[in-house]
């Protein structure tokens, strides 16, 4: 960036601004000891006068105004979580930069600087979803003055405005959809369940243009991590649940990944919609099934020292720890057995059965009980009595079904 050295007359400008300025507010010159007489005097602008000292400053008039400013706190209807870890300047440009997103604006001042404008941009993307137009791979832009304490920030749009519309109107529609199912009475872990089901059946996992926003969920119905725990969040958001997006790494690999973690009576829990949606992570003949797609249940509340042998959370931000087992989903089911125990194992099953399911999911608490069902169910004769019962239950001479096993977990499913 140039810089050129401010010439002397702006300086003298200044001068002669202010000048005149004292003589509007006064409205009398004196002339010689007995004499005086009140003239008019010229009016000066209160915008001639911010030109005069961003002249003289080199800082914007509208600047200014944003540092002037009253800062909110959380707005109604998001939950904020990464706005309150910032401190008070960076809180300010968080709300410029909101603001500025929000009307589209393609270049505007934030009056914070360097790695600040990062560490802002960051917070706003995680805690707004719904601005799927920046949720891209597009060039962002800062440019940074000399010795100053703002910028100029550009982020990177993308969508005609009759896409938008579109996009918005498919966002409106998913949370009807979803409120839709919802029964009046339900606590807040069936309403969790509810979202993680319908983004996992409604959206497939496919790289495209739209996937790093919840436009490819809500719009294109293709997304990846990025899609996924965004439209998680903005259907809870829209809930009233508190929720964040969380970004970390894989130690299975070189990607990194996005999950979200929710608050469920006061407790926070790990929810992962994308791996939710990957039925070829199951080992064994279940792991792909043309005739209908396998959610994976793993992964709402999974245990969190499970989940974290795996994902590890970005350092950016602090992120609540997970220790909660309580909303599991194989717990809440009574589908975690402590130890192995056949009968218990097969009573689950024909329950399981009696109420019409077509798969089967159990898991265990320890890694050698797991081993022995693995052991007995997969590769024994137990699988060949639950078919057996299948077929009584529905009065069928035959059955194929598929067995599968998720060893992170330590789950077991059948599908029939």
């Amino acid at each position: 960036m140039n810089h050129k050295r401010k010439r002397p007359w702006r300086f003298l400008l200044l001068i002669f601004l202010l000048l005149v300025a004292f003589g509007t507010l006064f409205g009398k010159v004196r002339f010689g000891k007995e004499q005086t007489e009140t003239i008019p005097m010229p009016f000066v602008s209160g915008d001639l006068l911010d030109d005069a000292i961003s002249l003289f400053t080199g800082e914007p008039t509208e600047v200014r105004e944003l540092k002037a400013q009253e800062v909110t706190g959380k707005e109604e209807g998001f939950y904020e979580y990464y706005f309150e870890q910032l401190n008070d300047d960076q809180k300010r440009g968080y709300r410029q930069m909101l603001t500025a997103i929000r009307n589209r604006e393609e270049s505007f001042y934030v009056t914070v600087t360097g790695d600040d404008v990062t560490h802002v941009y960051s917070a706003v993307l995680k805690d707004h979803p719904e601005l799927f137009w920046i949720h891209n791979r597009e060039h962002v832009y800062m440019t940074s003055y000399s010795n100053q304490d703002y910028s100029r920030f550009s982020p990177g749009y993308t969508y005609t405005e009759a896409e938008m519309n579109e996009i918005l109107g498919s966002m409106e529609s998913a949370y009807q959809s979803v409120r839709a199912m919802i029964p009046e009475e339900a606590d807040t872990y069936r309403k969790v369940e509810t979202v993680y089901t319908w983004v996992i059946d409604y959206c497939e996992y496919v790289v495209t243009e739209h996937d790093q926003s919840i436009a490819g969920v809500f719009w294109a119905k293709e997304a990846v991590c990025a899609g996924y725990a965004g439209a998680v969040k903005y259907l809870l958001d829209r809930l009233g649940i508190p929720c964040i997006y969380v970004e970390g790494d894989s130690s299975e690999s070189s990607d990194g990944h996005a999950w979200n973690i929710v608050w469920i009576d006061g407790e926070p829990y790990i929810v992962d919609a994308t791996n939710g949606d990957q039925p070829d992570f199951l080992q064994g003949n279940a792991a792909m099934l043309a005739e209908h797609k396998t959610t994976i249940m793993d992964y709402l509340c999974p245990f969190p020292e499970e989940y974290a042998a795996i994902y590890t959370p970005a350092d950016e931000y602090q992120v609540p720890a997970c220790t909660a087992h309580a909303d599991n989903f194989y717990v809440r089911n009574n589908a975690c057995f402590d130890d192995y125990d056949w009968q218990k194992v097969y009573d689950l099953c024909r329950l399981r059965i009696d109420n019409n399911a077509a798969v089967v999911r159990f898991r265990f608490a320890r890694q050698e009980d797991f081993e022995r069902a693995v052991s007995e169910w997969g590769e024994g004769d137990s699988a060949s009595e639950v078919a057996n019962y299948y077929m009584t239950r529905n009065g069928l001479d035959r059955v194929e079904y598929h067995f599968g096993v998720l060893d992170t977990f330590k789950t077991i499913y059948y599908i029939f």
